[in-house]
């Protein structure tokens, strides 16, 4: 018994309900007119959107398994909605009549029975999915400090609205910038992705920089001037500084988007030693007389 509503969506008789729901996606895509624009795409993403309606509900789907391509007047899929859906005939409400009532009419000469068909049909046509979903990567300081960010999708440009404290591998929605038919539009999903800051690591909320302290400011104390993401700002470095050791700036981290509270800044002291070469002779070789050894 043919059955080519399984070949209109290019899977087997045996294909699951993940695989149909995959394989109708796909060639959703595939075949949309907003996308495609060759000659019958949209007559094939019609095609394919009825082959769902059906094979996705188990009665319907269970139904048309008895009965096969003998629905269709022993024409295939293909053939059945080209000689039906043209001419301004309405393809949908073909296959609710041939799904309305109690049992199966059958066909006479390749038409359809009027009071017969199958049950269960439902009166609502599946929509097909107009959402995009795809990736962006922003820039470290926009994942921090929010801001907008342009992106190009579906060929428009625009700028959206980064959130303050995001992190790679959230999502988030554009309301009405997905695919659009019929007065209809979809929504963007975007999966964010933050570039790396060769001056900066996240961990969790907190925020770490290093920072370069001059062997004078580490062994007897100084001021020094560092930038940060938002602002410039000015550290005292305390005597006998060690490599490594952190200071903290309060509330200078990454947002949390749940607790709406900002963590903190660490600065990570880097001491730069000059070169010997560099130092007053003199001073040098006192350096090496006095400086202890271990």
């Amino acid at each position: 018994m043919s059955k080519s509503l399984y070949e209109t969506l290019e899977i087997s008789e045996n294909a699951s309900e993940a695989e149909i729901k995959k394989a109708y996606r796909k060639l959703a895509r595939q075949y949309h007119p907003d996308i495609n624009k060759e000659k019958g795409a949209e007559d094939k993403f019609k095609e394919i959107n009825a082959a769902y309606e059906i094979l996705s509900d188990k009665q319907k789907k269970a139904q048309y398994d008895a009965h096969g391509d003998s629905m269709f007047g022993g024409q295939n899929f293909h053939d059945f909605s080209r000689s039906h859906g043209g001419g301004g005939a309405d393809l949908d409400e073909i296959l609710r009549s041939m799904f309305s009532g109690g049992g199966f009419g059958g066909f006479g000469g390749g038409g359809f029975g009027g009071g017969g068909g199958f049950g269960g049909f439902s009166q609502q046509r599946q929509q097909p999915n107009l959402d995009i979903e795809t990736s962006v990567t922003i820039p470290f300081s926009v994942s921090i400090l929010g801001g907008s960010h342009s992106v190009a999708v579906n060929g428009e440009r625009f700028d959206i609205k980064i959130p303050a404290g995001v992190n790679s591998g959230e999502k988030m929605r554009v309301k009405g910038k997905g695919h659009a038919q019929g007065g209809r539009a979809g929504d963007l999903f975007l999966k964010i992705n933050v570039a790396s800051n060769p001056e900066y690591t996240r961990e969790n909320d907190d925020l770490v920089k290093q920072f370069n302290v001059p062997l004078y400011a580490a062994l007897f104390g100084d001021t020094v001037t560092i930038q940060t993401l938002e602002k410039e700002i000015k550290l005292k470095i305390p005597q006998n500084t060690k490599n490594g050791q952190r200071f903290r700036v309060k509330e200078m981290g990454a947002m949390n988007r749940k607790t709406k509270e900002r963590g903190n800044l660490y600065l990570e002291a880097n001491i730069v030693l000059p070169k010997v070469e560099s130092l007053d002779e003199k001073l040098a070789q006192l350096m090496q007389e006095k400086l202890p050894k271990e």
